[in-house]
């Protein structure tokens, strides 16, 4: 497959406008997709970039493949194009259909795909509408089966180019022969008001320390039952501390059942699934993320933010963030005595604490603030939009 419009536009319909009409609009109309709006790290991060982008300059028009999940009140009744029950299946292709009309009705001039799902469906149906694409890679690849990697890269072919979140992350791509030309690294983004003091949802008992994790638990790469071991050694040395696990899904009885085995159910709380990470974040003295894949964290961004100090495996995206011994530790992945090894050090140490969590939110605010994010997408909008004689107004 080629590397741009080797897809049929569709003919054209006088019930719609015509692309042209975007370049007549003092905004152009921009169309960011995302699968769902579950209160995942992606989905969160697509929702956070829709209600930052400039109203001034982009008429912003999102819409995803299901409309389901915690933060659709976020957003409210954005239209939705459901793929059934296969990606390639006869539903799948009305969908996409449809999301083509959709984009020559509003005259959308750029369509931006934010996950895997929405790279196999709105990136086709932008090229069929004959529209400026950009596709999204927010993981390294390696969760995916070989014939998803390579669906998926056929499907970055057909963009103008890739946002990838980490240099990890392109470098996968780079390395699958995807041309340098097509590859944008532009990193996830803080709002604001993770930055902001918050009082914690959790209070702590006195004199005790918390250890916590924010991870779904759908997927045992993110290593729950590593945290309970760990747990469960840093407890008979340190009688004050407890841990935090944050996150729900089908593995959680079995981690319940776990912990209770090890003998530290007393000393672990399972908090379910939580939409006030913020003040989740201020419950904790120590945040662990010892996932075996990751691109780039949220969840070590948002620690990072609320100067909780980051324990994460040396995978992926992490070393782009956690600069160990300074903004955090890294310790190799599956490596349960080096683990054992990070909580012991920040559990005893409250002046590493302090060291790693002003640098970290330093550094945290000076790359990854939502303003900074969102001006360099917009800016990328604005170079390809010009590129095709489309003009953005100043914001």
């Amino acid at each position: 497959m080629g590397d741009s419009n080797q897809l049929p536009k569709l003919a054209p319909d006088n019930s719609e406008s015509d692309v042209g009409d975007a370049v007549k609009s003092a905004r152009p109309a921009l169309c960011p997709m995302t699968n769902t709006l579950e209160v995942g790290g992606s989905e969160r991060q697509f929702v956070a970039l829709v209600e930052a982008l400039s109203p001034g300059r982009f008429d912003v028009k999102p819409a995803c493949l299901r409309r389901v999940g915690g933060l659709v009140q976020r957003l409210g009744d954005i239209p939705e194009f459901p793929p059934g029950g296969s990606l390639f299946g006869m539903q799948s292709l009305r969908a996409r259909l449809a999301i083509a009309r959709y984009l020559r009705r509003h005259g959308c001039a750029i369509a931006h795909a934010f996950d895997f799902y929405t790279n196999l469906m709105l990136v086709p149906a932008a090229r069929m509408a004959g529209i400026t694409v950009l596709g999204s890679h927010r993981q390294l690849g390696d969760l995916l089966t070989r014939s998803q990697f390579y669906a998926q890269l056929m499907a970055f072919r057909m963009c103008d180019r890739v946002l990838c979140n980490s240099r990890a992350a392109a470098g996968r791509l780079r390395d699958a022969g995807l041309p340098e030309r097509k590859l944008e690294i532009i990193p996830n983004a803080l709002p604001e008001q993770l930055f902001a003091p918050c009082a914690p949802s959790l209070p702590r008992p006195p004199g005790v320390l918390r250890i916590g994790m924010i991870a779904r638990m759908n997927d045992r790469v993110k290593n729950h039952g590593a945290f309970l071991r760990a747990a469960t050694r840093v407890a008979a040395e340190l009688p004050k501390v407890e841990f935090l696990l944050v996150g729900d899904g089908p593995l959680r009885p079995g981690l319940e059942a776990m912990a209770h085995d090890l003998g530290i159910a007393g000393k672990v709380i399972f908090a379910g699934e939580r939409h006030d990470i913020p003040a989740i974040l201020s419950s904790m003295d120590v945040s662990v993320l010892i996932s075996s894949s990751e691109s780039l964290s949220n969840v070590i961004l948002e620690s990072m933010a609320a100067g909780v100090p980051v324990i994460a495996t040396d995978v992926g995206g992490n070393p782009e963030l956690v600069r160990d011994g300074a903004t955090g530790i890294l310790v190799p992945p599956g490596n349960e005595d080096r683990l054992v090894e990070a909580m012991l050090r920040l559990a005893g140490d409250a002046g590493s604490r302090i060291g790693c969590s002003q640098a970290a939110r330093d550094f945290a605010r000076s790359s990854f603030h939502i303003d900074v994010i969102c001006r360099r997408y917009e800016d990328l909008y604005v170079s390809l939009l010009e590129e095709k004689g489309i003009r953005v107004p100043h914001s």
